[in-house]
């Protein structure tokens, strides 16, 4: 798996104290991105979900677990294994992604590990950074255009449903 790097006890990427995976490798580009340094897909580190799960799990105190980037979708499939481990130690899994969740629902429907992460992801905060509507104000998200989901009932209900903030 390729990351830009690791957070322990971030406050900033979604409640409590978290462990954020910033994944490298994003083909968004967003203009004004807060980590352009992941946009690369050739640069950051390897490492492996084993390596990440053991970080993880490595502090009792640890609320959850975000993935973040670059765009986590982009390497779906060891970010759903990731995500399965949080999930079964109790933790919940907030994800990143410049895609919009009718995006990924699309994206899902030629890859399954889209689909995968969908699923053991609890909260999505969805869509391009977009700079003219950046706001400091924000919980959660960077730009008005952003979306924080509940995925578990977007998915059952077959419309976008956001957490009340």
């Amino acid at each position: 798996m390729k990351i830009a790097g690791t957070a322990q006890d971030s406050i900033v990427d979604g409640p409590g104290l978290r462990f954020t995976v910033f994944t490298q490798g994003c083909p968004h580009h967003c203009d004004g991105c807060h980590n352009p340094q992941t946009h690369d897909f050739d640069g950051g580190e390897e490492t492996t979900v084993a390596e990440l799960v053991k970080k993880l799990l490595g502090n009792p105190l640890t609320d959850g677990l975000t993935l973040s980037g670059g765009e986590p979708f982009a390497q779906a499939r060891e970010c759903a294994e990731l995500a399965a481990a949080a999930r079964a130690a109790k933790l919940n899994v907030w994800a990143y992604s410049g895609y919009t969740f009718e995006e990924l629902l699309e994206l899902a429907k030629t890859h399954p590990e889209i689909m995968r992460l969908l699923e053991l992801t609890d909260v999505l905060v969805d869509g391009r950074f977009e700079k003219d509507g950046r706001s400091l104000e924000l919980k959660w998200r960077g730009s008005r255009n952003q979306r924080v989901i509940d995925v578990a009932k977007s998915l059952s209900s077959s419309e976008v449903v956001t957490l009340e903030q």
